[in-house]
């Protein structure tokens, strides 16, 4: 589920993007500086590409448990920061359209055409695979199925707008997407949180038996109890569906930062991050909003 809302959201901004570009350089018949254009997009996607490259070796080659717990509780923490930038400056800026036609309109020469693509889907490209491997940590896995159906959807969509002309309310998608964001990036801090924690234990810096939890439910247990509808078998253990390793508490825990046995900084954390980016989110989008006298 976070592969496809992540590479929707962002293969459509990206293709909002493109699109708004050659239909400017169309109707002012720069049909020559299209491929520009297209070549900045292709560089972007394979810069993206790299990035996510960068981002494997990097995790490859930490072979301290104790340093790989801290680097992802970093990836956490990094990724939540810029989803909730990003959700936040896309309810401020609602004039995206106007400022790439007058980006393109100060300067039509190939360079510029070939940067001003590169650089704004670079920031796409690089967002997706920053939150694809926060959300990769928490899950410890990766739909490919919810990934390149978000990318083709989006392409779709982006084709339905520039080619066919059709009308399709963006405005509403965006604020849908950005409320399940706003809540993957609390649960990104979370879990963020809860790697820090298993960093410092593993550093003999905490000790575990003294952290306080404000609750600790559905353990694993080593015998199937009754009634067991509600239990699923992993490594010699039997796992309730609600427990964060569960059947439904994976989906939980990757999408919303569920834990079932949080600490209290996890929590408050989580709830603080969650009210806090929402408040911001809900104040920038009335910000935009004509006054009324």
């Amino acid at each position: 589920m976070n592969e496809f809302i992540i590479s929707l959201r962002e293969t459509l901004e990206a293709s909002l993007i493109i699109g708004i570009v050659i239909t400017f350089l169309n109707k002012k018949n720069l049909h020559h500086l299209k491929k520009y254009a297209w070549q900045g997009l292709f560089a972007a996607i394979l810069a993206s590409l790299l990035v996510a490259i960068f981002f494997i070796i990097i995790q490859s080659n930490i072979h301290h448990e104790a340093y790989e717990k801290l680097f992802e509780a970093l990836m956490m923490y990094l990724a939540a920061g810029f989803l909730s930038y990003m959700v936040i400056w896309m309810a401020k800026n609602t004039h995206i359209k106007q400022n790439l036609e007058d980006g393109i309109q100060q300067n039509t020469t190939q360079k510029a055409i070939f940067a001003l693509v590169f650089f704004a889907v670079i920031r796409e490209g690089f967002e997706t695979v920053l939150f694809l491997f926060a959300s990769f940590q928490t899950t410890k896995s990766f739909s490919y199925l919810g990934f390149f159906a978000g990318i083709t959807i989006a392409a779709f969509l982006g084709y339905q707008i520039f080619a066919l002309g059709k009308r399709v309310n963006i405005k509403s998608f965006f604020h849908v997407t950005s409320l399940l964001l706003i809540f993957m990036a609390a649960g990104m801090i979370a879990y963020g949180t809860h790697e820090m924690e298993e960093f410092l234990v593993k550093m003999n810096w905490l000790n575990e038996e003294t952290i306080q939890r404000p609750y600790d439910i559905l353990k694993p247990v080593k015998e199937l109890p009754e009634p067991s509808w509600f239990y699923t078998q992993k490594s010699e253990k039997f796992y309730h569906w609600f427990h964060d390793k569960g059947a439904i508490g994976e989906f939980l825990k990757g999408f919303f930062g569920y834990n079932s046995n949080p600490n209290w900084i996890e929590l408050i954390l989580w709830i603080l991050s969650l009210s806090g980016i929402f408040y911001l989110w809900k104040k920038s989008i009335e910000s935009t909003q004509p006054k009324v006298n």
